[in-house]
């Protein structure tokens, strides 16, 4: 060994040998601390596998068993924080912050007794610790949000979140439905809404009012003259501690939550979910990610998607069962870039409007030739190691090219998981290689808790939504007015499993639509299996409708094709059953419209570059060549547009909480536009 160490280096000068040395040591430290590949535990050919009736399975279950628990110790959601208590040894739970502070953490032991004190004070005030017991929480995500909700865990109560969104009629038809004798709020505000229905009679069943944040004293009288006690949240801690009650825990098929749906028509509808439903949800999640995360107490989510949201819940499900800890982001999406720095989060749920924002942002800010280049090297070459598993942030282009955008969602991201609506390939593939995380597609609704489907670790392919979970088997039903059968392995997707819901509070009508004599749940969405059987949902079954030539249109398969237009950030289609035609109402990104005006010669402001006719028809030929090549009909293309400089948002009532297009409303909003646009068509 030595004379061929002699015979190779003898002849090089002393510097020389030292460069190599260390040249050698530095592949050496490389190679030891290469990080271990995310194996797939499936075929990646072979996702899902058929059972009996023509339904689905994940490949990974051996039996047609689903799965109820992940943990012996938590079947419930109570029974879930309770682990959670114990595993992190009374570790950090729940952290909150003020403007440029750092974040302050709530215990788990504090969390619960203050759970205790406030489920007893309930009692105390005439609650019984039953599943018919219903208690409306209305807050944006905070620490006390958790508090009530484990509350009402604890002694076998369910919760009812109202949304900060739904309106003054929907707020009021949620507790006159659900028959609601105690709200818990955070703001005088709120308050003052659900004192305003008392007293124009609007709601007889309300009681009591506990409010997070201080109130005065005016907003207390009128509460009396109401008949509606209005107490704070600490005194009725206070009043739990000198009251006591021992904990009644529920059992796995007691009602935890109803959770209304926002719906895009109607009133709001609410499912009735249990604690099996739940803790199953989060159990097959667990059994997906086995071997490639695990989370543990050292783990941090950060929490601003709507807490009155199954994701957003389950989420925090697995976070507790692991005694992992939640940081709550300051109220203001427009901080939550700096709550994110701060709070260093390791799990990072989201939505694809964030996702495309991030994006967008990244590829304008690459505004030479040189540096678009060198994005999409880096890209490719990063995603190169992700599709062999290898999942990292300390590579040559996290150095030059990512770390500033991994630093800015503060550094730490483990694992990512995106849901609620599509995400585009390129926007999913671009996350992949530059967050040196791990990054999920999730789907599912409400009445299947939250998710029936999951990518699978290992496979780094976008343009499907993952295998069936472990708590579910999906199947496809025919949809013959529309062209889709399940022998073509396209068609309705249902789904059957301990996590789908019990049916809709007090509607029978409602509930048999959604749930057949056999128990599946009929989502209204169509999907397709891919050969290797994962499921790519491709169209909507409740939102078609017949033009006048008696063709079908499915206006959210053609939004999601248009979508991919880079100066459109949102868009409507609209048809009309007298019409042979479609038009579309686009909001242009303010982000990218300009540049794309300039390259027509068009400068101006958002508003004036929206009316210009030369900027309109370069957008809507944007839009046509994208539907042909995506392979639109002809009649499923739009004819004309109109493009409107604001985004439709929650707060002006065309989005849902959930950022979907409330339809009926947007048809509305713009009657005056689509019938202008009908009118210069010449159809």
């Amino acid at each position: 060994m030595l004379f061929i160490f002699n015979f190779l280096f003898s002849p090089l000068p002393t510097p020389a040998l030292i460069c190599i040395l260390v040249f050698g040591a530095a592949i050496f430290m490389w190679l030891i601390r290469k990080p271990q590949p995310v194996l797939p535990l499936v075929d990646l050919n072979n996702q899902s596998v058929g059972i009996e009736g023509g339904a689905r399975k994940g490949a990974r279950q051996k039996n047609n068993d689903l799965i109820t628990y992940y943990f012996s110790d938590a079947k419930t959601a109570y029974e879930n924080f309770q682990r959670g208590l114990a595993v992190s040894e009374n570790g950090p739970c729940l952290g909150y912050r003020k403007p440029k502070q750092p974040y302050r953490w709530l215990s788990y032991k504090q969390v619960s007794d203050r759970a205790e004190y406030l489920g007893s004070c309930l009692l105390h005030k005439g609650y019984k610790p039953s599943p018919d017991q219903n208690v409306g929480i209305f807050a944006q995500n905070r620490p006390e949000w958790i508090i009530s909700e484990l509350a009402c865990y604890t002694y076998s109560m369910v919760a009812v979140p109202l949304y900060d969104t739904l309106g003054t009629e929907a707020i009021v038809y949620i507790v006159n439905k659900a028959e609601i004798a105690t709200v818990i709020c955070d703001t005088p505000q709120k308050a003052s809404t659900l004192l305003g229905n008392v007293e124009k009679g609007l709601t007889t069943c309300l009681k009591m009012i506990i409010l997070m944040d201080p109130f005065d004293e005016d907003l207390k009288q009128r509460g009396e003259k109401s008949g509606v006690k209005i107490l704070a949240l600490s005194d009725a801690e206070n009043i739990g501690k000198e009251n006591f009650r021992k904990p009644v825990p529920p059992r796995p098929e007691d009602l935890s939550l109803i959770c209304f749906t926002s719906g895009t028509t109607g009133d709001p509808k609410g499912a009735l979910i249990t604690h099996e439903n739940i803790i199953s949800n989060a159990a097959a999640f667990l059994k997906c990610m086995e071997y490639s995360f695990e989370p543990t107490p050292e783990d941090v989510s950060i929490s601003y998607l709507p807490l009155a949201h199954m994701f957003e819940r389950i989420v925090q499900t697995v976070v507790y069962s692991c005694g992992a800890r939640v940081g709550f982001f300051q109220g203001d999406i427009r901080l939550l870039p700096d709550d994110m720095k701060t709070l260093k989060p390791t799990v990072f749920p989201t939505v694809p409007r964030l996702l495309n924002r991030v994006y967008d942002k990244v590829q304008n800010e690459a505004k030479t030739p040189l540096k678009k280049f060198l994005l999409n090297l880096a890209v490719a070459c990063k995603f190169s190691e992700v599709k062999k598993g290898i999942i990292r942030r300390n590579s040559i282009w996290d150095k030059i090219i990512f770390g500033k955008i991994q630093d800015s969602l503060g550094g730490k991201i483990r694992l990512m998981v995106t849901g609620a609506a599509p995400i585009s390939s390129p926007v999913l593939t671009f996350l992949r290689a530059a967050l040196g995380c791990q990054v999920f597609e999730a789907y599912g609704q409400t009445e299947c808790t939250a998710g029936c489907t999951f990518t699978s670790p290992g496979d780094w392919t976008s343009g499907h939504v993952g295998a069936p979970l472990a708590c579910n088997h999906i199947k496809l039903e025919d949809v013959p007015d529309m062209n889709y059968f399940s022998v073509n392995n396209e068609g309705e997707v249902c789904i059957r499993g301990t996590n789908v819901f019990k049916g809709y509070l007090k509607d029978p009508e409602k509930t048999n639509e959604a749930l057949d004599k056999d128990g599946w749940l009929h989502t209204g969405d169509i999907g397709r299996w891919l050969p290797n059987g994962t499921l790519k949902i491709i169209d909507r079954k409740k939102n078609i409708f017949k033009l006048a030539q008696g063709e079908y249109i499915a206006p959210e398969k053609i939004e999601n094709v248009y979508i991919r237009s880079s100066p459109v950030a949102q868009i409507f289609v609209h048809g009309d059953s007298l019409r042979s035609s479609l038009v579309a109402v686009v909001v242009p990104d303010p982000d990218v419209l300009p540049a794309f005006a300039a390259k027509l010669g068009v400068k101006g402001s958002l508003e004036e570059m929206c009316q210009n006719q030369v900027v309109k028809q370069a957008i809507l030929e944007d839009l046509q060549k994208i539907g042909k090549e995506s392979g639109l009909k002809s009649f499923e293309q739009v004819k004309n547009i109109f493009l409107h400089p604001n985004l439709f948002s929650i707060e002006n009532g065309l989005l849902t909480p959930t950022l979907k297009a409330k339809r009926a409303e947007l048809s509305k909003y713009f009657r005056a536009e689509i019938d202008h646009l009908y009118e210069t068509i010449q159809e």
